[in-house]
């Protein structure tokens, strides 16, 4: 299957898979495209007209913060880190997915 353009993911899913991507480290934005991509295996490629003014809505709600940094590459870019307001959502929004999905999945299954 060819990797979905962001366009086709919901704006809340986009939200939940950056807090996941921050759960892991705090990263810059195009690492966080790259760790999305890859944690997806290739399905999801989030490109840069879509992530980061879901950073400054996630960073407006108080899920995360971000400071200006050195990257390996001795390049200065903004970082992102979540907050603990942010892994409290990131757990909520964990909760609800799954649940989502159960539903879908007995709709699917309806009928054998």
């Amino acid at each position: 299957m060819p990797p979905s353009s962001d366009s086709e993911v919901l704006r809340g899913t986009l939200d939940l898979m950056i807090l996941k991507a921050l759960s892991l480290e705090s990263l810059h934005g195009w690492g966080i495209s790259h760790r999305i991509r890859h944690l997806s295996a290739d399905r999801f490629e989030v490109n840069q007209g879509s992530l980061y003014p879901a950073l400054q809505r996630l960073e407006h709600r108080g899920w995360v913060t971000s400071s200006w940094q050195r990257t390996e590459e001795n390049r200065r870019a903004k970082f992102y880190e979540l907050t603990p307001k942010g892994v409290r959502q990131l757990e909520r929004e964990t909760l609800q997915w799954r649940s989502y999905v159960r539903a879908v999945d007995l709709v699917l299954a309806a009928g054998g």
